[in-house]
């Protein structure tokens, strides 16, 4: 079967509210954790459908938590419903796909390490489909709108015509901003230690509710909305 070209797939993402879109072809996941692999969760991928949105960004600046708070799990669900809808007008022109949830559900969970794995690492996908780069916080680095993006992605069956990986540099070479405004000293710059982030990413108070008490290595980082507005 032909490449398909992304154009009228992309259209349809950006239709239904998309900032950003990209496609990655499954060899580009080789070096994902045996488990974690697009296949290991549909054996028929091919191609894997990458989108973002982009968030508002001054609710980092507020003075109480409870804004960000809200920001991320409006964000989590904005992007589950814009994969719900992209997935039912490619289920409608006859491309078999699979969702993949932009945050929770998940199976993978070590709980002496207090640490949970997502069944596709959608920060990773997201570079792979050209979206942006990783950068020492762990989070990907979009050119345009920096690391206030929630991703989204759908696994097909066909063989959609790629993205290019991103070509530009995110993080300056010295900069460890994230790593030393880090509270917990979670951070080392290639991975993150979920059992020392937990405690304040997501808080339970005496009445029950989670909060993101902390979001520093986001909000500090000086591409937090993009290149353009880097911090010399």
């Amino acid at each position: 079967m032909a490449v398909i070209p992304q154009d009228v797939i992309k259209q349809i993402a950006i239709t239904n509210g998309a900032d950003l879109f990209g496609v990655a072809p499954v060899d580009r996941f080789e070096g994902a954790p045996n488990g974690f692999h697009p296949a290991d969760i549909y054996k028929n991928t091919k191609s894997v459908i990458v989108f973002a949105i982009r968030l508002p960004s001054e609710t980092l600046y507020a003075e109480s938590c409870v804004p960000y708070t809200q920001l991320s799990v409006s964000g989590v669900q904005a992007v589950d419903l814009l994969t719900f809808h992209i997935s039912k007008e490619l289920d409608s022109i006859g491309i078999k796909n699979v969702i993949i949830p932009t945050d929770d559900p998940y199976e993978y969970w070590d709980e002496e390490n207090k640490t949970g794995r997502a069944i596709l690492s959608l920060r990773h996908a997201g570079h792979l489909a050209g979206l942006g780069v990783l950068g020492r916080n762990n989070l990907l680095v979009n050119k345009q709108f920096g690391n206030m993006i929630q991703i989204g992605a759908i696994l097909t069956d066909i063989e959609i015509e790629p993205s290019p990986l991103a070509d530009y540099k995110t993080c300056p070479d010295n900069c460890r901003i994230c790593l030393d405004t880090c509270p917990v000293k979670a951070l080392n710059g290639i991975t993150v230690s979920q059992k020392l982030c937990r405690p304040l990413s997501n808080y339970r108070n005496e009445k029950g509710y989670y909060l993101k008490k902390c979001f520093n290595c986001r909000k500090n980082c000086p591409l937090v909305l993009g290149l353009k507005h880097k911090s010399s």
